[in-house]
């Protein structure tokens, strides 16, 4: 019986595939006001709380990963101004990080990509203050010593599908909608 019920667990590994957890991570952000470009932009970090990709035959197939909003922060400016902004991106203004600490990424699928430096495409659900929407982005993902890295090339999202608005009446106009990001999970 237990020979049976190892074999079961076994064969159930290798048909669903394999979870390897977060080893380290880096997440940056990018904004922008009404010119996209980086003498119009505030640029920052955040951090993962949580973490894991799944493998199949050595292939990622799926995953997620948890940001931690409350670690939001700008790292182009610093002292007064760097609190403001921070505070301004926490508060109900953009991120309510008090009702909703956290932004989850699922990895819904996993494709191969003719782009050489970023050889696939990671198809995923993004879900930001209670909303969710579809987000890809190409990525370069590599094996070594047992560690697996995925890697994103710099990807948008639309703030607006998530209700990250500018709740002044005017200053919204002022703020693009994309908000650009890169990220890299490491697992083992």
């Amino acid at each position: 019986m237990k020979k049976v019920l190892l074999l079961a667990v076994l064969v159930s590994g290798l048909a669903f595939g394999q979870t390897k957890k977060l080893t380290s991570s880096d997440v940056h952000w990018w904004g922008y006001k009404i010119a996209k470009t980086e003498a119009s932009s505030h640029d920052g970090t955040v951090n993962v709380k949580s973490g894991n990709l799944v493998l199949k035959n050595g292939a990622v197939i799926g995953g997620d990963f948890v940001l931690d909003m409350t670690s939001i922060n700008a790292t182009d400016l610093s002292g007064e101004y760097q609190g403001k902004l921070n505070g301004h991106l926490k508060n109900g203004d953009f991120f309510e990080v008090e009702k909703f600490p956290t932004a989850t990424y699922k990895i819904t699928s996993v494709k191969k990509n003719s782009n050489k430096d970023y050889n696939f495409v990671v198809n995923g659900n993004l879900t930001v203050k209670g909303k969710t929407n579809p987000v890809s982005f190409p990525a370069k993902i590599t094996a070594a010593n047992g560690v697996v890295t995925l890697e994103s090339d710099k990807f948008s999202f639309d703030r607006q599908k998530f209700d990250v608005a500018y709740k002044s009446t005017m200053q919204d106009v002022l703020v693009k909608d994309d908000v650009d990001l890169k990220v890299k999970i490491s697992v083992k």
